[in-house]
């Protein structure tokens, strides 16, 4: 049975490549738009499962679609990603020395016989005060600009980040062991 990562995010993919999996991806770009008092948790998940419904429609043959959505939350609300530098300044410095959750909504969908498994991850993650001349720094690099709350924990941004609560690879965009768990009870049975 093969896998298919239903994003063009690097990031997921390479976290599945670099644990051993092999997958073949199909790109599942849908509008990530809120609806109007959509909380958090529901926003991921109906993402994931959005992805998950495109791929579903263009996969041939027996397979599981892995299919995600990542959000960074402070206080309740979303730091989506940042469209310029004013906005990406704005998030760094909000999460300055605070606490913030990122949720990552996972739907598996194994075919033919649609089987599902569905999840959301939550990873806190505690950035310490970050001093001006760092933020500027940090801006200056091309890393804020495409990640949710606007920061990269696997790159530059980990030197802002003393401290993790949960899963790693759920900030990085896709909770890995919680993915092999679920695809282990869809009857999936890769290996190294």
């Amino acid at each position: 049975m093969r896998l298919i990562l239903a994003s063009s995010s690097p990031r997921r993919a390479e976290i599945l490549a670099n644990a051993g999996l092999d997958f073949s991806v199909i790109s599942s770009a849908v509008d990530e738009s809120p609806l109007p008092g959509e909380k958090p948790e529901a926003l991921v998940q109906r993402l994931a499962n959005a992805k998950a419904e495109l791929v579903i429609a263009r996969a041939i043959g027996p397979s599981i679609i892995i299919a995600a959505d990542t959000v960074v939350v402070l206080d309740d609300q979303i730091l989506g990603k940042p469209h310029s530098v004013e906005d990406a300044r704005r998030m760094l410095q909000q999460l300055s020395g605070r606490t913030h959750s990122v949720l990552t909504a996972v739907a598996l969908v194994r075919l033919p016989d649609a089987e599902r498994r569905e999840f959301t991850e939550t990873t806190s993650v505690h950035f310490r005060p970050i001093s001006e001349e760092e933020l500027v720094t940090y801006l200056d690099t091309e890393e804020p600009y495409d990640k949710a709350g606007a920061y990269a924990i696997q790159g530059l941004a980990g030197r802002f980040i003393p401290r993790i609560e949960g899963c790693y690879f759920n900030v990085v965009g896709l909770p890995l062991s919680r993915v092999l768990a679920e695809l282990g009870a869809l009857g999936w049975s890769g290996t190294f």
